[in-house]
């Protein structure tokens, strides 16, 4: 069993990775936490919540963290509402306000809390910027040693990013960009990194066909709502394509079979037209970067994760 620590920025991939790594048979969650992202948070903390009341059967007692960490660079505001619309769908309303509880501490104090309560190690994913990770690090240096590993979907370092602007030159992924000094105090750290970067899911994008696969499926309640959630950011791929980002960094960190890693040298860009740039270099700190995943067995696991969700009776 592995203790798991969840921190993500709240977009439709982070909620369906939450719902996924409930069902994870492996994985003990010890905490939750958002960050103001991809999301606005108040609508991802609340989506979070009820999907924990539904589908976190499995698991124990959790609560979820709000982040107090502001960005540098803040999220488009139009890929910010999906968690407004995934928030107020049916399935997650049914049964009225959620259960689980809002921790009394932000989400940097939150990690540093759940970390130190446990007699092992625990292993850090983040599939949104790492802000809350480099705080915890400065508040309690201590958590470094108690951490296994983190598992972080960000950057990119085949020198293509996904940000967009007339003031920076386009390397930068979006994760990245929100706080590249918070990349660069966790780069700076001795933490066994493990990096899913935008070149790492080519191979799983989002598609009218796989959209199409879980439609046939949405007997099963938790595909249901993945294909709901989805459904909401299927016209935005039809012009930026979306990716399984963070599902696919999810599953990795369970099941690092799904695929294939070299291990590299990468450094970060913190100001600059290249502000959030990773790129290789001799001179950087070594990391283990996805560089393909195997879309059968991902998808399969997928599917069986979501096929096991029970919902919670009321």
């Amino acid at each position: 069993m592995t203790n798991v620590y969840f921190n993500h920025d709240g977009g439709v991939d982070d909620l369906v990775s939450l719902l996924l790594l409930l069902q994870m048979p492996e994985a003990r969650v010890t905490g939750v936490s958002v960050v103001d992202g991809d999301c606005q948070i108040e609508a991802a903390l609340e989506a979070s919540r009820k999907i924990i009341d539904l589908f976190g059967g499995k698991q124990a007692a959790l609560e979820v963290a709000a982040s107090d960490s502001r960005p540098h660079h803040q999220f488009p505001s139009e890929w910010r509402g999906s968690a407004f619309t995934f928030d107020a769908l049916p399935m997650l309303n049914e049964h009225g306000a959620p259960r689980t509880p809002i921790a009394a501490r932000p989400a940097h104090l939150d990690l540093v809390d759940k970390v130190m309560a446990e007699e092992g190690k625990t292993t850090l994913l983040f599939t949104g910027p790492l802000t809350d990770l480099a705080r915890a690090l400065d508040a309690e240096p201590a958590i470094e040693e108690k951490i296994e590993t983190l598992f972080w979907m960000g950057g990119s370092l085949d020198g293509h990013g996904n940000v967009v602007d007339p003031c920076f030159d386009g390397t930068a992924e979006w994760n990245a960009f929100w706080d590249p000094e918070a990349v660069k105090r966790v780069w700076d750290s001795s933490l066994e990194i493990h990096m899913v970067g935008l070149e790492s899911t080519e191979e799983l994008p989002l598609t009218r066909d796989l959209c199409q696969h879980w439609a046939e499926l949405r007997r099963y309640p938790a595909i249901d709502l993945i294909g709901q959630g989805y459904a909401l950011v299927l016209n935005v791929a039809a012009n930026n394509v979306y990716y399984l980002w963070d599902v696919l960094t999810t599953v990795y960190c369970l099941h690092p079979e799904i695929a294939e890693v070299e291990r590299v040298r990468c450094d970060v860009r913190v100001d600059g037209a290249a502000a959030g740039r990773t790129f290789r270099c001799d001179e950087g700190r070594e990391v283990t970067l996805v560089t393909h995943a195997d879309p059968k067995r991902f998808y399969a696991l997928v599917d069986e994760l979501a096929m096991s969700a029970a919902p919670a009776l009321y």
